[in-house]
């Protein structure tokens, strides 16, 4: 973590996201000082809260992309939520609590996936051992006055080629039958999508007192494997140890990203819809602020929770966001809208570029396909166009630009195998003028 200096966190956000310096320092401080927060004496460091940071921006510009990413990079708990789906306390829908309690079960499955890959390869081992006992069981047990007769060796012998086959992959063909415990779960009365959850949460909550019910099942060995890996992995990892790491790490390191915040801004108004907006923010507050929230694993405090909230701000200003809540999002950061220069790079520059995705999508198909740079540009020059026509989407646009271009190579690639196709700027024109000339066409369009 300490190799995390700021100029090397903007540049691993540099290798998905282009441009938006000020948005991509902004988050690299916030996570150094959460770096530098570890380091302090426990007494300071409880004191430190994190620099929760606004995001103000149209939609496609990368928020989203900044915030996964960065969590991602720190392999910290991370979740995504839309702030329109939360209702004020007292209403149907999703109370804010829940973003805690998905935040732990991120949190949960990736200390339990880290734990059971430390014990994989004795949990390999162990699951071998089953198999060979089913494909060859154990003759009886010898008496302590009995000698190691020539059966028993015999047994070791043949149980030892048994075993360099299956490593060999020679009795992949063959099926065993294997148990498998599944439980009986009595629920399924609930079908309210609102009430989801609760069953859910009932059927984890009443597991251990379930009874079990076991299947019989012939499988192929390899998934043999895999069933009885599995099995024995949960018997050698400590869920209680898991379960203490996973709420320490949501506590310490945990990143929530709430989008469309500026939905739940109030726009004046003291009737209607507005009121339940504000109640969700009165609700984030004590959240955000730092409460206790419980969750099936135990209690989470919120203290040391990064929130990134993030809003187009189109309508809604920061500061009709309640006083209390704009206070705990000290580091505002905006985001600049998209042009032709910054889309030219995106559909190049990035690992994860849209050219270099298209082209390896079609080269499974034995179809090469190969961009020139002034397709490139027009294609960039295209999609700032329709955004200034119709509804500005960022690099969204791009997407639809891309997918309407490649329509009949894409449709056609099966028959276009051992071919290359080279798409120049004549081919985009070709292809994308007739819907840009027709307003309406390309508003539904592109």
């Amino acid at each position: 973590m300490e190799d995390f200096t700021p100029k090397k966190i903007v540049e691993e956000l540099n290798k998905y996201i282009i441009g938006q310096d000020q948005a991509k320092r902004a988050v690299a401080i916030a996570l150094r000082n959460r770096i530098r927060r570890q380091l302090l004496p426990k007494e300071l460091k409880d004191e430190v809260l994190p620099k929760n940071i606004l995001m103000i921006g149209p939609t496609g510009v990368g928020k989203t992309e900044i915030a996964r990413r960065l969590a991602k990079l720190v392999n910290a708990p991370f979740v995504k939520v839309e702030a329109s789906k939360f209702t004020e306390v007292g209403y149907v829908g999703r109370d804010v609590e829940s973003i805690i309690r998905d935040l732990t079960e991120v949190a949960m499955n990736m200390v339990k996936q880290e734990h059971m890959a430390k014990v994989q390869e004795k949990a390999k081992e162990m699951a071998e051992e089953r198999v060979l006992d089913i494909l060859l069981p154990q003759p009886k047990p010898i008496r302590a006055d009995e000698t190691i007769s020539e059966e028993r060796l015999r047994y070791k012998e043949t149980r030892e080629k048994l075993r360099k086959q299956l490593k060999e992959g020679a009795l992949d063909e063959r099926y065993i039958e294997v148990d498998i415990k599944e439980k009986i779960v009595p629920f399924g009365i609930i079908s309210n999508v609102a009430l989801e959850e609760i069953e859910i949460s009932l059927k984890e909550m009443l597991g251990s007192f379930l009874p079990e019910k076991v299947k019989r099942k012939k499988v192929k060995i390899p998934e043999a494997l895999q069933i009885f890996t599995q099995e024995e992995a949960n018997k050698l990892i400590d869920m209680d140890k898991i379960t203490k790491e996973a709420i320490e790490r949501t506590e310490q390191t945990g990143i929530v990203f709430i989008d469309e915040i500026d939905k739940i801004a109030s726009r004046g108004s003291s009737y209607g819809p507005d009121v339940s907006r504000e109640g969700v923010q009165r609700d984030l507050l004590p959240i955000v602020e730092g409460s206790t929230v419980t969750t099936k694993y135990g209690t989470v405090r919120t203290d040391h929770i990064l929130f990134i909230a993030a809003g187009a701000f189109h309508i809604a200003k920061p500061s009709d966001l309640i006083p209390e809540l704009q206070g705990r999002f000290p580091i505002r950061v905006e985001l600049n809208p998209l042009g032709k220069r910054e889309f030219i790079r995106i559909l190049t520059e990035p690992d994860n570029a849209l050219i270099k995705q298209y082209k390896a999508l079609l080269s499974t198909e034995g179809v090469e396909l190969e961009f020139t740079q002034d397709a490139i540009e027009e294609i960039a020059e295209i999609a700032e166009e329709v955004n200034e026509r119709t509804e500005n989407i960022g690099a969204r646009r791009l997407h639809t630009v891309m997918e309407k271009l490649l329509e009949d190579i894409s449709f056609n690639a099966p028959e276009l195998r051992g071919q290359k196709i080279v798409i120049d700027a004549t081919t985009v024109r070709e292809k994308l003028s007739e819907i840009l000339k027709s307003e309406d066409l390309s508003r539904y369009i592109l």
